[in-house]
Parts: C-alpha cells; sequence; structure tokens
C-alpha cells in the first residue's frame, strides 16, 4: 500500500530531526515541541486560534495519559520519606547487613537489594531508603564507597528502571508512543533487561577488581559520606523499638501481597499501579499517624505535598514533549481534527509504511537505530523526556519491516534509561553520589565501558529476537 506524505508529515520528521539535534548538544527541548504542537496545528486548522488552543490542549491530552505515573510516583516518594524519617527504612534492611561479609558479597548484595527496593519505590527514593545503612556495611568490609555507589546505582537506575515492572512509568510511556499494549512491551523487555544487567554488572565487577588490583582504582570521594533523604533533611522522628520492627515486616508482606494479587488476579497497567499506589498511600497514612500523633492529620498532607513537588518536578519537562509525540498517533486527530488524508492510521504509521516502500530496512538496521534514538534522548539526563520519540520511531520502523514492533520499543526504552535514567549523565547520577560522597563524574567515568559494553550485546541480541 502506497501512502502519500502531506506537509503534516514532513514538519513531523523535521522537528523530530531538531529534537535529535538538540539532545545531543544537550539542550531543553521543551520549547521545541511546543513549536512542533503550535506548527502543526496551524497548518492541520489553517487557524490561529486552533493552533494556539492546541498547545494547551495537547498539554491537558498528556497529563491525563501520563497522570497515573505522575501520581504513584509522588505517592511512593511520599511515603518513602516517612519511612526514612521514622527510621523504619533502616530496620527493613538492617537483617540483611549481615550478609555483606566481603567486598564482593557487598557489591552484590547492594545491588540486588537495591533493584528489588527500586521496583516498589522508584530508584532515587531506594538509594535513601537503603544506602545510608548499607553504605558503612559495605566499607568496613573493604568495597570501596564509589563501588557500592556502582552497585546502587546501575541495579537500581540501569536494571530496575529500565524494566520498571511494577510501578510502570516507563513502559507504559513507551507503549502509548508505539500504539501498543503495557504488557507487550513489558514481555518483550525481559530478555532485554537481563541482558543489559548481566553484562553491564558484570564488566563493572570484573574492572573495578582489575583496578584495585592493579593500583588503578580511584575512590572519587568529594569529603565523606552524604547525607541525602528525601526531602534533603536530616532531621528524624523517634519511635519506639517494636514498633518499627513491627512495620518493617509488615510493610514488605504488604507489597508482597500486592505482588502475588497482580498474577493471581491478572492485574496489569493502571490496575497494577492502582493497587500499589493505594496500598502506599495507607502505609503513609498509618505511619504518619503513629509518628505525629495529634500533628498527623497535618502532616499527612505535608508528605503527600512534598511527594507531589518531586513528581511535577520529575515530569514537568517530560509533559510539553510527551504532548508532541503523542501527535504522532490519536492524539492528533482527537486535538485537530481529521486533516490527514483518507486511509491515514496516524502520522506515525503513515511515515513507517513510506518508509517501508522506499527504504530498505532490515531488523539490524532498525535495532541499531533504535539504541542510537535511546541513548540521544537519554543525554538531558531525564530517561522519561524522550522515550516518547522512541517509542514513535519503533512504530514507524516495525511498520516498515512488518514485525518487531514491541521489541525495537524495549530496545529503545532500556537504552534511553540507562544512558539518561542515572548511569551515565553525571548530573542525574547526584542521588547514588551524594549518599556515597563521590564525585558524580567519577561514578560517570566508572559507568561508561560497562554501559557501552551492556549496550552493544543487548542490541546483537534485539536483532535476533526482531
Amino acid at each position: 500500500m502506497d501512502i502519500q506524505l502531506t506537509s503534516l508529515h514532513w514538519v513531523y520528521v523535521a522537528f523530530i530531526a531538531f529534537i535529535l539535534a538538540l539532545l545531543v548538544r544537550r539542550r531543553d527541548t521543551t520549547l521545541i515541541c511546543v513549536a512542533g504542537i503550535f506548527t502543526l496545528g496551524l497548518i492541520a486548522t489553517e487557524s490561529l486560534n486552533g493552533s494556539v488552543s492546541g498547545i494547551f490542549n495537547s498539554f491537558i491530552y498528556a497529563t491525563k495519559e501520563l497522570i497515573g505515573t505522575i501520581f504513584i510516583i509522588s505517592i511512593i516518594v511520599a511515603m518513602s520519606r516517612v519511612l526514612i524519617i521514622t527510621g523504619v527504612n533502616e530496620t527493613m534492611v538492617k537483617p540483611l547487613t549481615g550478609f555483606l561479609r566481603t567486598p564482593a558479597l557487598a557489591f552484590w548484595g547492594i545491588g540486588i537489594i537495591m533493584m528489588v527496593t527500586s521496583l516498589f519505590f522508584w530508584p532515587s527514593p531506594g538509594v535513601a531508603l537503603i544506602g545510608a545503612v548499607l553504605l558503612p556495611v559495605a566499607m568496613r568490609v573493604g568495597l570501596p564507597a564509589l563501588g557500592a555507589a556502582m552497585a546502587m546505582n546501575l541495579f537500581g537506575h540501569g536494571i530496575a528502571l529500565s524494566g520498571d515492572y511494577i510501578i510502570q512509568g516507563a513502559p507504559k510511556l513507551t507503549a502509548d508512543a508505539a500504539g501498543l499494549p503495557v504488557s507487550r512491551v513489558m514481555e518483550a523487555s525481559i530478555p532485554l533487561v537481563i541482558v543489559m544487567g548481566l553484562v553491564t554488572t558484570i564488566v563493572a565487577f570484573w574492572m573495578m577488581r582489575r583496578d584495585m588490583k592493579n593500583g588503578k582504582w580511584r575512590d572519587g570521594l568529594v569529603g565523606g559520606t552524604g547525607t541525602l533523604s528525601a526531602g534533603g533533611s536530616g532531621a528524624t522522628i523517634a519511635l519506639p523499638h517494636g514498633t518499627k520492627r513491627a512495620l518493617a515486616i509488615i510493610i514488605p508482606i504488604l507489597f508482597a501481597i500486592d505482588v502475588v494479587a497482580m498474577f493471581a488476579l491478572d492485574l496489569q497497567g493502571g490496575d497494577a499501579t492502582a493497587l500499589i499506589g493505594g496500598t502506599a498511600v495507607l502505609i503513609l497514612i498509618s505511619v504518619t499517624m503513629l509518628a505525629h500523633r495529634n500533628k498527623g492529620l497535618e502532616e499527612t498532607t505535608s508528605y503527600l505535598i512534598e511527594g507531589f513537588q518531586f513528581g511535577f518536578r520529575v515530569f514537568g519537562p517530560v509533559i510539553p514533549i510527551a504532548a508532541f509525540f503523542y501527535l504522532g498517533d490519536s492524539a492528533f486527530k482527537d486535538l485537530f481534527g481529521d486533516h490527514l488524508l483518507q486511509g491515514s492510521h496516524g502520522i506515525v504509521n503513515d511515515l513507517g509504511v513510506a518508509l517501508a516502500n522506499h527504504v530498505p530496512m532490515n531488523g539490524t538496521v532498525a535495532s541499531v537505530t533504535l539504541t542510537a534514538t535511546g541513548a540521544i534522548t537519554g543525554l538531558d539526563g531525564s530517561g522519561f523526556s524522550g522515550i516518547s520519540l522512541v517509542g514513535s520511531i519503533a512504530s514507524m520502523f516495525s511498520t516498515a519491516i512488518g514485525t518487531g514492533a514491541a521489541t525495537l520499543t524495549a530496545l529503545g526504552q532500556v537504552a534511553a534509561i540507562w544512558v539518561g535514567g542515572g548511569t551515565l549523565i553525571p548530573w542525574a547520577l547526584i542521588p547514588a553520589a551524594a549518599i556515597c560522597g563521590v564525585s558524580p563524574f567519577e561514578l560517570a567515568r566508572r559507568n561508561l565501558k560497562p554501559v557501552l559494553i551492556g549496550l552493544a550485546v543487548t542490541t546483537i541480541v534485539a536483532i535476533f529476537l526482531v
């Protein structure tokens, strides 16, 4: 089937190219995305009023699509905050410290604990939840602070965040942009996340041990260990030891029950997120009332405000970018009417069909391109701001080659999150670097080769899966 491309298609492609160019130069793309929305609206409606209104309406559309993700992350952060200042988090992980008896056990132990924690709490709050407790233990058995930062960073911001199987923020963004169910993208990402995680962490550990043995290791310390906490405050609230122990047992059990319920009731996407979010709200309220007693009503609101401030600070830059990329699919018709040619299935799908008709495309070219695109979109240090673009491009390429939509989408997601989510970009590494008291630039330097090797191997695996 031959698709006739219009000025709308070419303008969309031009803005994507412009956005990629800015990302390479590490410049912000929000203004360009807004300009893209305005231009597409002006061409489609031939009305200044319609195009200007379309900017705001596209923000509303994107916010409606993302609101569940924003809320779950905000609530998780709010809950994490009260667990930190009451010391419940310390009690939760303290029994695990007995297993960290050697540098190797400390590296892998901290990493695995961080990965599991990050699946439920997200990596940045996860760092605060476990870092302050496990770092002194790791250093006592001979693991350098920088090694502990690498473990927390690669397992949390890398493995856990790139899959995001519990909170499902990342796969929601990429799946929506690619026009796929979230479950398909999550299933396709499993082998890629496993390969990327194994290769990267094994290479990082081997290089760390090699450099320590050869005397080439640099600790990268910047003046002792940090004191990261969810709200930047060192305040603590004393709870009876028995109460903390009880909460430290009950909270993991509640989340474990949620996971069992997800499988038993076949809950996915928004339903699974709602279950985790509701559980987190109940935990937040219960712990706050126990800790603050008469002030519990007011403090519950304060924690929620802190959480929502964090959530919108993280996703504020994402909304206008996602708004532009949603126009590549169904959002265009909803916002600007049916101005595409008859037989069109959306700007992105039209481009994919045209690409298939005019460019020799195969799984190898598509996989390499998606990895490169994902890595480029991660250069802004967010990891999330560009994965809508990854989903759109994956949709185009899969249409062109006739297969592999979910695998290509997952590959781009993995590349974007590993690069921008907090393993390579120094300003995204600050949570792990701060709590370990090391330079984020030294941490980025240590992560560089392992992550690049991991991306190369993962791309090769994806080529065979497409």
